[in-house]
């Protein structure tokens, strides 16, 4: 694919299915954002969304197409289940975005992508899936009324979403049940503004526990979903204007050296944003745009730490269950049930990173394999 140089530029539109497309791909990125902060108590969740609306505004004007910005499902997913702190979750930040920054610059995307198995991917989704399900019983199991309620709505809009032109907004929905249902039983939490970012500097610990916990379950997501993947996305829907996975690494790589030492979450972009923004109307950058200022709304609404405390835990759990769900979704697409079975337990077992190691190895055995019976035949 030839590097895009953005010179057939499109027009930047808002309109009412830009404004639907917008929130396209809002279904994971509150319940993983909000259940960090809920783990987590030395981050800023409106620092999150800060900076998670401020990509989102930039990339609307830099790739002028609707571009998705999302928290890192790997890592996210860890932080929850093992409740890590902000110095890890910045130094698995650091990591990520220097080396998709240099794999960016020196051209490297799709030579490593190709080395990287579909099935491993899949084992990695699949066992974040099982990851999210074993800790929403945490929270489901003392506040079932809640839980039975939310995972009733996510479902309704999970069947209508695949068969309908109806926007999956039902973490939204279910977040503000439990907002409402908190501020009758809590009253309203008092107004505060936004503390400055400032910031954070990871400890030499902080770097190995963020790099063998955090980065490298992330990277061969990060690497087939959200610039692979993503990039072809882009030359199937918009031919003239595809993107250069390149130059979407470059945009990771850049996103986190700049946010995650000041309090925002690693993220990337993903396919399955793109393709529920698209579905939904967006067509131009505009919907990033509208997005990125409904998220500056969260940041400003969630700057009282108190607001977290509304949310009931039912909800939470409910909300863990619909990211499961589209992990696992895209999960059961495998070329290899063996390869991507078998780091799904050991991801249960003994973690997700030893689980990827043990998940490529056996891939390329079996891949070995296949190709010795090949040349004998």
């Amino acid at each position: 694919m030839a590097e895009n140089t953005g010179t057939e530029e499109r027009s930047i539109r808002f309109s009412l299915e830009e404004i639907a497309g917008a929130v396209g791909d809002f279904g994971t990125i509150f319940p993983i954002l909000l259940g960090v902060a809920i783990v987590c108590p030395d981050v800023n969740v409106s620092h999150f969304f800060l900076f998670l609306a401020a990509w989102y505004i930039i990339a609307g004007f830099y790739y002028r197409l609707p571009m998705p910005i999302e928290p890192m499902k790997a890592i996210g997913a860890i932080v929850i289940a093992e409740g890590l702190c902000a110095g890890e979750i910045v130094a698995s930040g650091l990591v990520v975005g220097a080396l998709f920054l240099v794999l960016g610059l020196v051209g490297g995307m799709t030579w490593i992508g190709e080395r990287i198995p579909k099935s491993v991917v899949r084992g990695v989704q699949a066992g974040l899936a099982l990851i999210l399900l074993r800790t929403s019983l945490g929270y489901i199991v003392p506040d079932a009324l809640f839980a039975a309620v939310s995972i009733g709505i996510i479902l309704v809009f999970f069947v209508a979403s695949q068969r309908t032109r109806i926007p999956d907004v039902s973490a939204l929905l279910v977040l503000g049940i439990g907002l409402a249902a908190g501020i009758a039983t809590q009253g309203m939490p008092p107004f505060r503004l936004m503390p400055l970012p400032a910031l954070v500097i990871p400890m030499p610990m902080d770097f190995i526990t963020g790099t063998w916990d955090l980065a490298l379950p992330q990277i061969p997501l990060t690497l087939t979903n959200a610039i692979l993947a993503t990039s072809l996305l882009t030359y199937d829907l918009f031919p003239k204007q595809g993107v250069n996975p390149d130059r979407l690494s470059r945009t990771i790589g850049a996103m986190n050296l700049v946010s995650t030492p000041l309090g925002g979450f690693p993220m990337c972009h993903g396919a399955g944003g793109l393709a529920a923004m698209y579905r939904f109307g967006a067509r131009t950058g505009g919907a990033n745009i509208v997005a990125g200022i409904f998220i500056l709304i969260f940041a400003v609404a969630f700057a009282p730490p108190e607001v977290l405390t509304l949310i009931p835990f039912g909800v939470f759990g409910a909300l863990l269950v619909f990211v499961a769900l589209e992990l696992g979704k895209h999960s059961a697409k495998t070329d290899s049930y063996l390869v991507t079975g078998t780091i799904a337990v050991l991801t249960l077992a003994i973690g997700l990173t030893v689980a990827f190691i043990v998940g490529m190895i056996l891939a390329y055995i079996i891949e070995r394999r296949r190709s010795a019976a090949a040349s004998r035949s």
